[in-house]
């Protein structure tokens, strides 16, 4: 038996769906990507949805649109994917790592206060595996101290805190369609925001900083003439053939994260007994919206004198699991001890012992919505077996 970590959930639908763009012979940026921007928002709560070719080029529009510039600060988590801080660096500014709680995998809003200096002018706080950040107390530093946020959502979606969806707390959301998420476009992304001025900024910026794109050049009187351009740009939008199967991934959206909660639950109820694994602790009041099924792996207390022991110990589980066609992942990366960063800035793994922890200890299992309970027990079973083996 072989068990994916993942598996997308694509029928009729999605294959219909991808061929009607190339019926109308309109395959980029047009009807389907509104009509998938629209249905995002409607699912979300949110003012306005902007879709973009990735969740990287979506945070890089936003922090673009926020005016962040070189000698900037901004606060990022040290355990989170790279593009979380990249975006940062590729505007000129500089991301201050915060460490994070190897509890809930998010960021650690108890040491945010301490990072704000002069230079800080925003928070990119992550939503990890699909569990909400603290954003109460993140919501309150940033009024106080002058503070945009961007919502890093790229796990988000099906994610609510305090009776609203991620993604509508700061000036931005941004979120991710790559197959290992919820739902999938491929590659692709959204930007969500309640502001007038961030819609028609991410709108603008990600089509070369046209002041009108091409479907509405096209489709209007005059349509010969060519958009003007008032901003510096780029190119990261999303074709129609992207929007359109995001709009049939829409329509089963709720199957998929029932599915995805269902079998989250089953785990915590399989996995209950075992010691060792400690799932992802998330917020009261909050709902998960288990893009991954993550827990950490902790035979003993984790610490930073034990910890390159108990990372042999997991990752010799992880290649008898893997022996036995059951894959596993770790739950992400920490940038600051990539080689980038660590080169530029010189980090070290007792700078953030947490994110250090979670990146050498976490524990992915396969997660989809067809997961079957056969296969759930294979995984438990091994889990048990393999850490005897």
């Amino acid at each position: 038996m072989s068990i994916p970590i993942t598996k997308v959930l694509f029928g009729d639908e999605e294959l219909r769906s991808v061929q009607l763009p190339l019926e109308s012979g309109w395959v980029v940026q047009g009807p389907y990507v509104k009509e998938f921007e629209d249905e995002f928002s409607r699912q979300t709560g949110a003012g306005a949805s902007i879709a973009t070719s990735s969740c990287t080029t979506a945070l890089h529009i936003a922090v673009a649109a926020l005016g962040l510039k070189p000698g900037d600060e901004v606060i990022v988590p040290s355990f989170t994917w790279v593009a979380t801080a990249n975006v940062v660096e590729y505007m000129g500014a500089t991301p201050i790592f915060c460490d994070i709680d190897p509890a809930t995998f998010n960021i650690d809003t108890n040491l945010l206060p301490a990072l704000v200096t002069e230079r800080t002018v925003g928070i990119i706080p992550v939503h990890l595996f699909g569990a909400a950040a603290e954003m109460a107390p993140i919501q309150e530093l940033a009024r106080a101290r002058g503070l945009w946020i961007v919502e890093d959502a790229a796990c988000g979606f099906g994610t609510w805190y305090g009776g609203k969806h991620v993604g509508t707390f700061g000036e931005a959301g941004c979120f991710s369609f790559h197959p290992r998420k919820s739902i999938t476009t491929g590659e692709g992304g959204m930007i969500t925001t309640d502001g007038a001025e961030m819609e028609r900024l991410s709108r603008s910026l990600r089509d070369h900083g046209a002041s009108r794109s091409d479907h509405d050049r096209h489709t209007s009187q005059g349509s010969f003439l060519l958009s003007d351009y008032d901003l510096l740009g780029f190119n990261f939008r999303m074709t129609d053939i992207q929007g359109a199967l995001g709009c049939a991934q829409l329509k089963r959206a709720a199957t998929i994260l029932d599915g995805r909660r269902a079998r989250a639950a089953r785990y915590d109820e399989l996995l209950a007994k075992l010691e060792w694994f400690r799932p992802q602790t998330i917020p009261v009041g909050s709902v998960h919206g288990y893009q991954a099924y993550v827990g950490l792996f902790a035979p003993e207390e984790p610490s930073l004198t034990n910890i390159a022991e108990l990372n042999a110990l997991r990752n010799a589980l992880m290649a008898r699991l893997e022996a036995s066609g059951i894959a596993t992942r770790p739950g992400t990366h920490a940038p600051p001890f990539l080689g980038y960063y660590r080169a530029k800035y010189g980090y070290r793994s007792e700078d953030f012992p947490g994110a250090h922890i979670a990146e050498q200890l976490s524990l992915a299992l396969p997660l989809f919505p067809q997961l079957t309970d056969a296969e759930q027990d294979t995984v438990c079973a091994a889990l048990t077996e393999g850490l005897n083996g």
